[in-house]
């Protein structure tokens, strides 16, 4: 007798469907898997045959062979033992398949028969909903992120042998549902904790109102980094949608659920500058999703950035126009979601001090020039702010005014994006774009702008990046339309020179 079951095999943070597939027939007993598995999966034999053994069950003394279809698609993991498992039951006739009919089974065996979580349990039972799968068995001990998909039913088990009894009608398996989420996080960050950087605290509430990548530069001890740490604080809290696909990247990579969708917080990133481009971007054997994809939704912090190796920063270039990480390989491809919002540091020369009123750059010019050319003019280019800091003075520190809260700011971020949306319209084209910014925008402003492209050599990017924070800037005043002193303001956030001339000892 054929039996098939539906299981899923993760590909970074993507859930593809098999189908496992188990058949007795003739000839010397042999356990053959075939279907391109992995040596976890291989060595799910090993684990089948105790864990069937230590819950009583004897499969019939035959030849066996397990296949896994699609056939030419490379799976990993420990997720398919159980469906292994039942699907050798079925065939040798010790269950019976009519509870399995259109239901999804994931889950590792050890060698008792106990059910082990897996991983990415969100991705399954969301892509699983989407191929018309609304039922699924699943390990207790990933009841709570099942029950976050609420238009799928999860069955729990412990043990193999509830699954076997559960199939038979002698038990009833739970149905996951969803725990009590108690208090949201709270967090040690909050932009009052900045004194002085005015200019800085403004590009912080645009950056955030308008998710436009921001580039601070400046001497060490101006408050990149503290600056930085508190962005993800001015962010709104995501949707039910964006906390769903935030929890479904952060437990395909191994992390623990969310106690509820209304308790996920938009993640952080500060990868180390020596991450190499598959661990930004994604890619490595088996593909795994890179720290942009990670990233997604909140706050990617890329301190020091001439210090990242230029082969990475490229790689991140096209992700940070496109929200896409794009991964080719020759066995295997991958389009996952990348739109965080991109923070970068980054000191004016390899000393620190070329633009430090009081300490001097120690620094050739030479020197400074090649420090500056390691982020290429189409990188620096998807920047929409760049930022020049100024040291604090000590005064400031202690008697400095503590400025606007985080919550504060956030509510001027919440109202901005809320006039942004209402105002939205499709435009594919980037004349088109052009056309919609530019109707809504003064004539005086307008002419401004012309005038600075000319004068600081903007590219086309440049321009509707200049276009679109000048809306930002509108929404974040309330303004209807983009006047001058939006637009000024706007240009102003382009004026960030590459070649400096370091104030030296005569």
């Amino acid at each position: 007798m054929l039996a098939t079951l539906h299981a899923a095999t993760l590909h970074g943070i993507e859930s593809m469907p098999v189908e496992v597939q188990a058949l007795f027939g003739k000839g010397i007993p042999e356990f053959d898997i075939v279907g391109l598995g992995d040596a976890a999966i291989r060595e799910s034999r090993v684990r089948v045959k105790s864990a069937l053994e230590s819950s009583g069950l004897t499969l019939p003394h035959r030849n066996v062979v397990l296949n896994l279809a699609p056939a030419d698609m490379r799976k990993s993991g420990s997720a398919l033992d159980l469906a292994i498992a039942l699907a050798l039951l079925c065939a040798g006739g010790i269950t019976t398949m009519a509870r399995l009919d259109g239901v999804l089974v994931l889950g590792e065996l050890t060698l008792s028969g106990e059910l082990r979580g897996v991983r990415g349990v969100l991705a399954h039972l969301r892509a699983a909903v989407q191929r018309g799968i609304t039922r699924a068995i699943l390990p207790c001990s990933d009841a709570h992120e099942a029950s976050l998909v609420g238009e799928c039913e999860v069955r729990c088990a412990r043990t193999l042998r509830d699954v076997v009894q559960h199939l038979d009608g002698a038990l009833e398996l739970p149905v996951a549902r969803t725990q009590p989420s108690g208090e949201r996080p709270g967090t040690t960050f909050d932009l009052r904790d900045v004194r002085g950087q005015q200019a800085a605290k403004r590009a912080l509430e645009v950056a955030a109102a308008g998710m436009h990548n921001l580039l601070m530069v400046g001497p060490p001890g101006t408050g990149k980094t503290m600056l930085a740490q508190r962005m993800v604080t001015l962010l709104p809290p995501p949707t039910e949608e964006e906390a769903l696909e935030i929890a479904t990247i952060a437990t395909a990579i191994g992390n623990a659920a969310p106690t509820g969708l209304d308790r996920v917080e938009r993640p952080f990133r500060a990868p180390h500058h020596s991450v190499s481009a598959a661990a930004l971007v994604g890619g490595g054997k088996p593909l795994r999703p890179g720290e942009v994809t990670v990233a997604h939704g909140g706050v990617l912090f890329l301190d020091e950035l001439p210090e990242f190796g230029r082969v990475a920063l490229e790689a991140l270039r096209p992700t940070m126009e496109s929200g896409l990480a794009l991964i080719t390989r020759v066995h295997q491809s991958a389009s996952w979601p990348a739109r965080p919002l991109v923070l970068a540091a980054m000191n004016p020369c390899p000393c620190g001090y070329a633009e430090d009123p009081l300490r001097l750059c120690t620094c050739p010019v030479d020197r400074v020039e090649r420090y500056r050319a390691r982020i290429s003019g189409p990188l620096l280019d998807r920047f929409d702010l760049h930022l020049a800091l100024q040291p604090v003075d000590a005064r400031s520190l202690r008697e400095g005014e503590p400025g606007d809260s985080s919550e504060c700011v956030r509510e001027r971020v919440v109202r901005a994006r809320q006039r942004a949306l209402e105002r939205a319209v499709d435009a594919p084209s980037t004349q088109q774009v052009i056309a919609r910014f530019a109707a809504n925008t003064d004539a005086d402003a307008l002419a401004l702008l012309d005038r600075s492209v000319d004068a600081l050599g903007l590219s086309v990017r440049a321009y509707v990046k200049v276009l679109r924070v000048s809306r930002t800037i509108a929404d974040l005043d309330g303004g209807d339309r983009v006047g001058l002193v939006h637009m000024a303001e706007a240009i102003q956030y382009r004026l960030l020179d590459r070649r400096i001339e370091p104030r030296r000892k005569r």
